[in-house]
């Protein structure tokens, strides 16, 4: 039976350069909406990352 991977191929993290170009905004913007709580990130390999649901949150234009 097939399965269904809607993600598949998709990044589960996106870099914080990456998450402002999908965002639209320039990287000044995207650090200030980190310190203020507006985008939650995660540290992954020492490596501070955007996952691919927090974008969709906030992309859907949805509060935490």
């Amino acid at each position: 039976m097939p399965k269904n991977f809607p993600d598949a191929g998709r990044p589960a993290f996106y870099s914080l350069a990456d998450a402002a170009w999908i965002l639209g905004i320039d990287r000044d913007e995207l650090h200030r909406a980190i310190r203020v709580g507006t985008l939650r990130t995660e540290r992954r390999r020492s490596r501070l990352v955007i996952s691919a649901a927090e974008l969709r949150r906030v992309l859907n234009g949805g509060a935490r």
